[in-house]
């Protein structure tokens, strides 16, 4: 009979059935008499506990007597779930790159630099200058409970530089032993200056790496003399190579680090400043939830000092890479918020593509769900083929995203990154958010095909001819 299936039971007698089971044995017997002729299909009742083994195995036959309809589907899902991972993974590679790179200039650093009074206060006409003073540190210090750090620093950029072996044009800078940690000056030779540099007024330097090339080409110049304006400089330490995205008076790697005290004594800040004021105050919170209050404090205990209002924020600019950092994580967090959001749609249009398969599959298969209703499958058997299928469908489909998402990053972090990229970086959590959403999409849009299938009359059903 065209259209019914093909059914690999032989025809046994009863003692050829050898099994305990009476039910399984009734069911044989009943196979086999309807084989024979004997037993009408509507006689025929198929066994309700049809294990999970060869539902699976029935599903796997259907998917691959339909490879091409099966690949097309399970390749729209898989393209869901990678580009999503591959999206969020590029995001959290330029916020990490960046993070970086922010990094590099300082930790958590608030750069206070003196300015110009714009508001009246305390008898004080508005436009007065405004320097810092070595008085100014401790006494931030001590009235700012939530700040780690508040450190002087003090710049020249006509100081005349040399070696025995090369001339240079360089930034020379000096502050206390911290501005090292604060502001990431990994070492890569020898040591940063310490606090017994700072107490003597020793005459050390600490090299940024190109200016180490530059004046001592091929060398090692630790133990060398660099002199500054003719005073000799005893080279103590070089900095390791760093990127740098922004700075506030030059690149790190081109400066010359000196201890406050000697740079002090040796080149003074330049009028209208005296031997005693300095350019910017360093300052770092406690920790990040501190910075405000740390930043308000500051800016209280040196307008107290100075004279002037202390919500007059000419006379005290400050940049705070902590607000900038938290904005940039504010604009990434927004931009993987948005790709979700691309990958979800993504997604559903993966589920609309399940449930458009399956109810093609439903339609082809009309007469062999005809032919299993007729002798006996229950309607919930025929729901659980159709669940099931589209359930392999969406974990197959799944892992195979998962692993070619997960495979191409590990590949593109194997080159080469631009400066303030980190590469892709995928996340298991939000791989498996994915594949599990798109699981739930693809379940939920083969429930209707499932069920209508369920609900065939048998007799229409073996009345359907294939494109009718």
């Amino acid at each position: 009979m065209p259209g019914l299936p093909r059914f690999t039971f032989k025809s046994r007698s009863s003692s050829q059935i050898k099994t305990k089971n009476p039910e399984q044995k009734r069911y044989h017997l009943r196979i086999s008499k309807w084989r024979e002729g004997s037993l009408s299909p509507q006689g025929l009742v198929q066994i309700s506990g049809m294990t999970l083994s060869d539902l699976f195995l029935d599903v796997l036959r259907t998917l691959w007597s339909h490879k091409l309809r099966a690949f097309l589907t399970m390749f729209g899902i898989a393209w869901g779930i990678v580009s999503i991972v591959l999206m969020v993974a590029a995001g959290e590679g330029l916020r990490k790159g960046q993070a970086e790179q922010a990094r590099n200039l300082g930790k958590d650093v608030m750069i206070v630099f003196h300015g110009r009074t714009s508001l009246q206060a305390g008898g004080m006409h508005a436009g007065r200058v405004v320097h810092w003073d070595a008085d100014d540190v401790p006494v931030v210090q001590a009235e700012s409970p939530d700040c780690e750090y508040a450190i002087p620093e003090l710049e020249q950029d006509t100081v005349r530089t040399h070696s025995n072996y090369n001339n240079a044009a360089l930034t020379v800078t000096g502050s206390y032993p911290p501005f090292g940690y604060i502001r990431s000056l990994d070492v890569g030779q020898g040591r940063f200056y310490d606090w017994d540099d700072m107490r003597e007024g020793r005459r050390v330097a600490f090299l940024g790496s190109d200016a180490a090339k530059q004046l001592f080409p091929g060398r090692n110049p630790v133990g060398e003399n660099v002199y500054l304006n003719d005073f000799p400089y005893t080279v103590i330490g070089v900095m390791a190579k760093k990127k740098q995205d922004s700075s506030y008076d030059g690149w790190d790697v081109n400066k010359v680090f000196l201890p406050f005290t000697a740079m002090r004594r040796d080149f003074p800040d330049k009028p209208p400043g005296t031997n005693t004021t300095f350019d910017q105050l360093l300052v770092t919170p406690k920790s990040v939830s501190q910075h405000e209050a740390c930043k308000r404090e500051v800016r209280v205990a040196l307008a107290r000092m100075h004279r002037y209002d202390p919500n007059d924020k000419e006379a005290c600019p400050i940049w705070d890479t902590v607000q900038e950092a938290q904005a940039f994580k504010t604009m990434t967090d927004g931009m993987k918020f948005f790709l979700g959001a691309v990958g979800i749609v993504t997604l559903l249009l993966g589920g609309i593509g399940v449930m458009n398969v399956m109810l093609v599959a439903v339609r082809e298969r009309t007469r062999e769900i005809g032919v299993r209703k007729a002798i006996g499958a229950p309607a919930g058997t025929i729901l659980r083929q159709f669940f099931m299928e589209a359930l392999i469908i969406a974990l197959l489909s799944g892992g195979i995203g998962l692993g070619i998402a997960f495979g191409f990053c590990a590949l593109v972090n194997m080159l080469p990154m631009p400066d303030f990229f980190a590469g892709l970086i995928p996340s298991w959590s939000s791989g498996l958010t994915a594949a599990g959403l798109l699981g739930a999409i693809a379940v939920g849009a083969a429930l209707y095909p499932a069920r209508r299938a369920a609900s065939i009359d048998p007799i229409e059903a073996l009345r359907y001819e294939a494109g009718g």
